[in-house]
């Protein structure tokens, strides 16, 4: 007998349906064909066991299963559960007259009970799409999955359940859940506030344009200035993430096995800190079985390089195609994968390597050609990417000493949110654009262009300190998102001034304006 059972695999952060026929024919032997890993070739002793601890006999006839489509490589045990229901179906143990209305994924444990599996949300996202009624997964992916509407999602424990839900022998409910609700309901309170950071003004303002136009800052200071402390802060004047980020945010985590059991939507958003140690496929995805890297794990949210220059060059240089696509595209022999890599860059470093070069007090032990060495270890190009460029001071003591709280994050985020408020109805026709950050030539000659005397401001300092066009381009997309701040249709000198003061360790000013 011939069956067929839906399921579904990854390929980037998108599902695609997957079909597991199976037949059974007088004779012995066990075949499984459709490109299958190590892993689906090993279901075979999982569903011996699962069938036998749950009740069932293993069928012992001639058995075919086909994993469809067939030129497309299956990895991972998410197919144990589908394949085991194949073959009781085939096998006349358990009986449906509606299997078609069905797609299931899971991974059986020997005696029957389903375990969690990467995936479960794109996978519900494309059961939905292709019209399925009902979604079987795991208990442990349950509220993960049922974030998608229009579709009925049973979360399962066993093989037997399955079985019986099958056979309308079940009482199982399927799992719903309002997920406008679950946006109303989110916190927006914070571990870090920046009310706890004390003076850095105008650092606080530097983080206050980045996070109003999506743009790209690295922080450079003396050790114990304040740098990772106030990374830590951003998300907390972030705006808040859509409907339509939080979906696609929590996908990605999903297909990488970042959520925690019982996780539903992600409702606030990622701060990734990756070591200095990581490697290019750590951060920016592939592998033998490709998944995302750390730069799709912070889409729609924070990528933080602490220690910047300590990440090996060939590292940093990864990072220059998706801050300018915000999409990465890993490209192997046997596979090519597109995974959305739209995050703000926050780095931070030391002006040497001693940490003291410039200090008001403490003296540097690096000669200059240490200096030189040091800050060079971040290319040209990358830094050109990097929109503000914002020098440390250390605190004062008489900061540090007022016990008065500093403004809070909840009263910067409310400006940050007008800003974008404003750039989202400037671009709410153009397809791509959210944020000043994404602006492209064409945009920044219509909305960005500044007044004569802010041209000729530019000029001045473009010249003298020998910038690059791209920074001329970073600077318009910050002035811009400046003079939103400041609610000006235009972009008057005073803007591109303040854009201008966060360039300040463009090339030709290393070593000049510490």
């Amino acid at each position: 007998m011939l069956t067929k059972v839906y399921s579904a695999a990854i390929h980037g952060i998108d599902a695609f349906p997957v079909t597991i026929e199976t037949e059974i024919s007088s004779g012995i032997g066990f075949t499984i064909v459709g490109m299958a890993d190590q892993a689906v070739r090993e279901s075979y002793q999982r569903m011996a066991s699962a069938l036998k601890y749950s009740g069932f006999e293993f069928p012992h006839y001639r058995t075919v299963i086909n994993l469809s489509p067939a030129d497309v490589k299956k990895e991972g045990a998410a197919f144990d559960l589908p394949m085991a229901i194949g073959l009781l179906t085939a096998a006349e143990m358990v009986r449906c007259g509606n299997l078609s209305d069905y797609m299931m994924m899971g991974e059986l444990s020997l005696d029957g009970s389903v375990l969690p599996v990467k995936g479960a949300l794109p996978m519900a996202v494309k059961a939905r799409e292709l019209g399925f009624k009902f979604l079987i997964v795991p208990e442990g992916n349950v509220t993960e999955a049922a974030v998608v509407n229009k579709i009925d999602v049973f979360g399962v424990r066993n093989l037997k359940e399955v079985a019986d839900l099958l056979e309308g022998k079940s009482q199982l409910s399927p799992v719903r859940i309002d997920t406008r609700k679950i946006f109303a309901e989110s916190s927006q309170s914070f571990d870090f506030d920046f009310s706890e950071v004390k003076g850095q003004e105008s650092v606080k303002r530097a983080f206050e344009v980045a996070c109003a136009g999506g743009h790209n800052i690295l922080m450079v200071g003396p050790p114990g200035a304040g740098k990772s402390m106030m990374a830590k802060r951003i998300p907390s004047i972030l705006p808040p993430l859509s409907m339509a980020e939080a979906l696609e945010t929590t996908k990605i985590h999903s297909v990488a096995g970042k959520l925690s059991r019982g996780a539903m939507l992600m409702t606030t958003r990622p701060f990734r800190t990756p070591h200095h140690t990581v490697s290019p496929v750590a951060l920016v995805g592939g592998g033998a079985s490709p998944m995302p890297g750390e730069i799709s794990l912070a889409h729609n949210g924070v990528l933080f390089l602490d220690e910047f220059p300590e990440f090996p060059r060939q590292v940093l240089e990864v990072l220059r195609q998706p801050i300018e696509d915000r999409v990465i595209t890993v490209a192997r022999a046997k596979y090519t994968v597109d995974y959305p890599a739209s995050f703000m860059l926050v780095a931070s470093m030391n002006p040497c390597p001693c940490g003291y070069y410039g200090h008001p007090t403490k003296p540097c032990t690096c000669s200059a050609g240490q200096v030189s060495k040091y800050m060079n270890k971040i290319s040209g190009p990358l830094l050109d990417r990097i929109d503000l460029q914002v020098e440390i001071e250390p605190v004062a003591f008489d900061d540090m000493a007022d016990r008065k709280p500093a403004e809070s994050s909840a009263a910067i985020r409310s400006r940050v949110m007008a800003a974008r408020a404003i750039q989202q109805l400037r671009y709410k026709d153009i397809p791509g654009i959210h944020c000043n950050a994404q602006m492209n030539s064409r945009l920044l000659h219509e909305y960005a262009w500044p007044d004569e005397e802010g041209l000729a401001k530019l000029k001045e300092r473009m010249t003298k300190l020998d910038m690059s066009a791209r920074a001329f381009d970073r600077i318009l997309r910050v002035a811009r998102t400046i003079a939103d701040l400041d609610s000006s249709e235009r972009v008057l000198a005073r803007h591109i001034a303040e854009a201008i003061s966060y360039r300040s360790l463009d090339r030709a000013s290393y070593g000049k304006s510490f």
